[in-house]
């Protein structure tokens, strides 16, 4: 029977080995959930059919088969695995690895280097690796959980190749959970149910899933049982999240791009997965804030303030309560007129800012409180605006030379469509007095 996961576990008597290192594959075919890099048109596949492996980097999350993938390249290709943590080895400890490496080439004989959690090494000992990697010393293979373009230096990605490792779905997890009793010889006594809500349990790592199943296993009970006798027996697994790790960013923005969809479910969904997590509130309640400034804007003028009060008040109440608080913003956004207007507008406007420079105002809307000012010409010209008929001018109040721009124009959405209309109306204006 083919193994499943690495567990770094020293080799023992068969009967005491944990069920995740005997279920450890010994083939790349037998690896699960990862067809998309391991099949014949996959990087993997090409890279071992042209005998031509590169350094990569395996980013995925948790019990997906990282470790597992680089031990099986190393003896597909006869090179010698070695395996360090970056979260106990230090910069002696790099050297001997490196010397060792040497040693073996000089013989005629390779060395893959498996780092996990290569992200926790600092810029330092990243950069420690690369001549190494240069000159044929080692083959770099890291782990991570975190997004390599944020936690890897530019100089190691740029002589690697970054492998994405997919989250294992319930197909995946059903194949593991098959191959466990069939290494145990016996069928799990659980309800249809019971097994579904296991599986569940699991959320999508493979290790954790063998961990449960071996605990079921051991119960040796004589009647199936359903799924609350399973959860009075075991604890659900915690949620993957780092709240300041790639997860973070990922809830984040499903959550902002759930409001901006006008989607309340999802947007509520993402809200509490972000909740349960652990975020906290006052992150939330400051990020929903800006999507009502950034994505409904002046097509609802009230959802700002909205936000605003659902943040005081989730000052005042504290947990849990406040974030009823929020979650009514958060549905309220979602379910409002949405307008990027303002927001283009004014990156418009920056933009202009920018480029125009130091461009004086024009002289006829600048003050003259002294008499040299008068005689300069400031304020020369300057039609009062309540004096004008329906008390528009429509005067130029852009720098002379600079051709007047269009920077906002609402959308025919909530209140900005009658902003619109008030934007149609002194455009009019404005060209009836200038021609006149």
């Amino acid at each position: 029977m083919a193994d499943l996961f690495d567990t770094g576990g020293v080799v023992e008597v068969k009967g005491r080995r944990p069920l995740a290192d005997r279920l450890r594959p010994r083939l790349l075919s037998d690896v699960i959930g990862q067809d998309h890099l391991l099949g014949e048109d996959g990087p993997l596949g090409a890279m071992l059919a042209s005998g031509n492996l590169s350094s990569l980097i395996l980013w995925g999350p948790p019990g997906v088969g990282k470790t597992t993938i680089a031990r099986l390249l190393a003896d597909q290709t006869e090179l010698t695995f070695i395996q360090i943590s970056a979260i106990f080895t230090g910069v002696p400890d790099l050297r001997k690895v490196f010397e060792a490496a040497k040693i073996r080439r000089a013989n005629g004989q390779g060395t893959l280097l498996f780092v996990d959690e290569i992200h926790r090494f600092n810029k330092a000992q990243q950069d420690g690796f690369l001549p190494h990697m240069e000159d044929g010393t080692i083959l770099l293979m890291g782990a991570t959980t975190e997004n390599p373009s944020f936690e890897l230096n530019a100089a190691v990605l740029s002589r690697s190749q970054v492998l994405v490792l997919e989250r294992l779905d319930e197909t995946a997890l059903d194949r593991i959970m098959e191959r466990a009793e069939a290494e145990l010889e016996v069928m799990l006594p659980l309800t249809p149910e019971a097994r579904i809500t296991l599986r569940d349990m699991a959320d999508g790592d493979g290790r954790a899933l063998l961990n449960l199943v071996e605990q079921v296993a051991g119960w040796n009970l004589a009647e199936p049982i359903d799924t609350k006798g399973l959860g009075a027996r075991l604890t659900r697994r915690a949620a993957q999240y780092d709240k300041s790790g790639d997860q973070h960013y990922n809830l984040i923005s499903a959550l902002h791009k759930s409001v901006r969809g006008s989607d309340p479910d999802a947007a509520l969904y993402w809200f509490a997965r972000m909740l349960t997590g652990g975020e906290d509130p006052r992150y939330l309640a400051r990020r929903i804030t800006r999507m009502a400034v950034e994505d409904i804007g002046l097509a609802d003028p009230q959802a700002q303030s909205l936000c605003v009060q659902a943040w005081e008040t989730y000052e005042r109440l504290g947990s849990p309560e406040g974030e009823l608080a929020l979650a009514q913003a958060v549905t309220y956004l979602a379910l409002a007129p949405k307008s990027n207007a303002t927001y283009v507008a004014y990156k418009g406007a920056m933009a202009l800012a920018k480029k125009t420079g130091s461009e004086p105002p024009p002289k006829h809307i600048l003050n003259a409180p002294t008499t040299m000012m008068k005689d300069q010409g400031y304020g020369t010209g300057y039609d009062y605006d309540h004096d004008a008929k329906d008390g528009f001018s429509g005067q130029n109040y852009f720098p002379d030379g600079v051709l007047r721009p269009n920077l906002y124009d609402p959308v025919d959405r909530g209140f900005e469509r009658d902003l619109r209309k008030r934007l149609d109306y002194f455009a009019k204006l404005r060209a009836r007095r200038q021609g006149s």
